[in-house]
């Protein structure tokens, strides 16, 4: 008999692992029909990402409530391994455990215990959520409609019978369990349920053992085809996210590729195979979307539907592609236009709320941009309203149509020298466009110079040979424009020698921080909320008090969430005596956008509400009279949701630079 029993064991379980690994290839395989990409660098910093993001859930944590359930589902299927290992091995060795292992299979044994239960407790509270709470984010359509509910279920017969095969053991075992056990919850079932002989536990543990494998291989085998195939591909993904020098940071195209016959994604081939992995490991949780500004307008734009599309493309152009049917006869459509449409890809601000809560590090953003390029550089298909962007561009080196003579006319009546007139500085002060040309912002930019100069900060500015910085065209997909920017740019910094650079532009920040080293810009970049905040603590500017302020402010996207610079400006309205600092609901690293990033700036809102009003609303309802902004675009967003709200008498807004220079002593 238990020959028997061993044969058909190994029938069942080489069928089962054999048929999920070949499923495993067979994805593998579609993944790697993207382009390459170099991502095994700085392995101990990936191994660090995967013990803090995957093994340590600090992503998902964000939201504690869903945060928790998941951590107890994911660790509870860690150490049931162990339990599965040890089951697997008594198909050939009846009488196997761990127990040899001595205390810690005390520890084992007691939290399979503690766990079952907990995740047992977990899935109906998942359920609960998903089915009769609905939160709006859980909330799919088609398949993955009831995929999460199978899955769920699925896990939830992989602990109970566990459970059976637990409970039949302490029966079968006369009750006594062998000192290395413990198994609390099992023993006092086992009492309940059995006689005190312990008969039929034999059966009954026969029976568990064979749901238990059968449960356990159903589940593996049928990840391959669930959206849940995430449990196995989410590791890698976290592995393989962009570090610092990579992460958020947009990669140059090859303009030079003579055999390039496009630019950009139309359609996935087209993709690295990271960005394909990203649809592997998607879990469709609905985070990125739940914070995606444009979602949360009423946009059509969603991020999840952006990677699940993805990943159901790669699913139908890929075997056609390796059955050997050549690129252009796969099939008529392709992914962009046809699953992803041009409206949604325009809509995206490139807030990147959804890279920051995806919690296995999913990059949508690369993705949004990559397949605009392929509108811009291969079709011209954009928005009528970017030929006016991209032409003043190109002519006036601003996206507004403003003479270039003109762009150091802001600093007027300040003798602020120029580098052509005297090169050698500590800083060099990157106006940007905005503060050259906007009447609003040429405020700061004084503001901002006055500050430096009374704290003694030897600076210069470029004055008329100052360009864009190359980042509106960049993330309009126009990547020609941008790189022809960025090395014209470059070569001119280069020239003077410039080491040291402070602006008062996110933008410009990142760009020239991040971005310009893809060219050889190499550059120490200080936004002015960081050298601001610094000579206030030198002691090199004072600030006094001027009466009682009650300021929100609002963080810049490219300034906080690309850079991870939150407390600078804070730490500066602090430090005005009078000034209370009051947080909206969403602040920080969950900070709401304005709306004009990704070039939305130049771009109508035609579906849903506008980004700025509804940001506006919630800074409104903190009661503050004043709105604190650190970046030119955020500054025109707000003024203009403000005045929507018709409170434009009662709330001001003011970059951190009019602020502080208001309060000097």
């Amino acid at each position: 008999m238990a020959i028997v029993r061993i044969i058909l064991f190994a029938i069942v379980s080489i069928s089962a692992f054999v048929f999920f690994i070949k499923n495993v290839g067979r994805i593998i395989s579609y993944i790697k029909l993207g382009k390459p990409e170099n991502r095994f660098d700085n392995i101990r910093e990936r191994i660090q990402n995967v013990v803090s993001i995957a093994f340590g859930q600090s992503k998902l944590l964000r939201e504690p409530v869903a945060g928790t359930i998941h951590f107890l589902i994911f660790w509870g299927f860690i150490l049931f391994g162990i339990a599965v290992t040890e089951s697997l091995v008594q198909g050939v060795f009846r009488k196997f455990t761990f127990a040899f292992t001595g205390p810690f299979y005390l520890l084992i044994t007691g939290v399979q215990d503690i766990l079952g239960i907990l995740v047992l407790l977990s899935i109906l509270f998942s359920l609960y959520r998903r089915f009769v709470q609905k939160v709006p984010r859980l909330q799919v359509e088609g398949k993955g409609k009831y995929d999460a509910a199978l899955v769920l279920f699925m896990i939830s017969l992989v602990v109970l019978s566990m459970f059976g095969q637990n409970i039949s053991h302490v029966a079968k075992s006369g009750f006594v369990l062998t000192h290395n056990e413990l198994r609390p919850l099992s023993a006092y079932l086992a009492g309940k349920i059995f006689p005190a002989n312990g008969a039929g536990a034999d059966v009954s543990f026969e029976i568990f053992w064979w749901l238990h494998i059968i449960f356990v291989l159903g589940f593996l085998n049928y990840l391959p085809y669930s959206k849940h195939f995430h449990i196995i591909s989410s590791i890698p993904n976290v592995f393989f996210s962009g570090l610092p020098g990579r992460k958020n940071v947009i990669q140059p195209l090859n303009l030079e590729d003579e055999n390039a016959e496009s630019f950009g994604v139309d359609d996935v081939q087209k993709f690295t195979w990271k960005q394909l992995l990203d649809g592997y490991a998607c879990t469709e949780c609905g985070r990125c979307t739940s914070v995606c500004p444009a979602a949360n307008t009423g946009k059509t734009l969603s991020p999840r539907n952006i990677i699940v599309e993805i990943k159901k493309r790669t699913n139908t152009i890929a075997p056609l592609v390796l059955g050997g049917i050549t690129e252009g006869d796969v099939i008529a459509d392709t992914l962009v236009h046809h699953h992803i449409t041009d409206k949604e890809l325009w809509q995206c601000t490139t807030c990147n709320a959804c890279v920051q809560e995806c919690p296995v590090m999913i990059e949508h953003v690369d993705s949004i941009v990559d397949m605009r390029r392929h509108l811009v550089l291969t079709e011209s298909t954009f928005p009528s309203e970017l030929n006016n962007v991209f032409r003043s561009l190109e002519v006036n080196g601003t996206p507004w149509a403003f003479n270039q003579s003109e762009r150091a006319d802001w600093a007027e009546g300040l003798q602020i020298k120029t580098m052509a007139e005297d090169k050698e500085t500590e800083y060099l002060f990157w106006v940007g466009c905005a503060g050259s040309f906007d009447n609003r912002y040429k405020k700061v930019s004084r503001a901002f110079a006055s500050i430096m100069q009374k704290a003694g900060v030897n600076f210069r500015i470029l004055g008329t040979e100052e360009k864009c910085n190359g980042d509106t065209a960049r993330r309009l997909g126009n990547e020609y424009l941008a790189q022809q920017m960025m090395q014209e740019n470059i070569e001119k910094l280069n020239g003077y020698g410039v080491k040291k650079i402070v602006t008062a532009c996110p933008h410009c920040f990142n760009s020239i921080k991040n971005e310009y080293k893809q060219f050889g810009g190499n550059f120490e970049v200080l936004h002015h909320s960081e050298m601001i905040e610094a000579l206030l603590e030198a002691g090199s500017i004072q600030v006094k008090k001027t009466g009682v302020r009650k300021v929100t402010f609002h963080d810049s996207c490219y300034l906080g969430r690309y850079n991870d610079t939150y407390e600078a400006p804070r730490e500066t309205l602090k430090a005005i005596p009078g000034v209370t600092l009051t947080e909206m609901e969403r602040n920080k690293s969950r900070g709401f956008c304005c709306g004009a990033g990704g070039g939305r700036m130049f771009l109508e809102d035609v579906e849903g509400g506008r980004i700025n009003e509804e940001r506006s609303r919630e800074a409104i309802a903190t009661g503050a009279d004043t709105i604190g902004t650190a970046c030119p675009f955020c500054m025109t967003m707000m003024n203009d949701g403000v005045k929507a709200h018709d409170k434009a008498d009662s709330v001001a807004v003011k970059d951190i630079a009019e602020i502080v220079f208001e309060n000097l002593a």
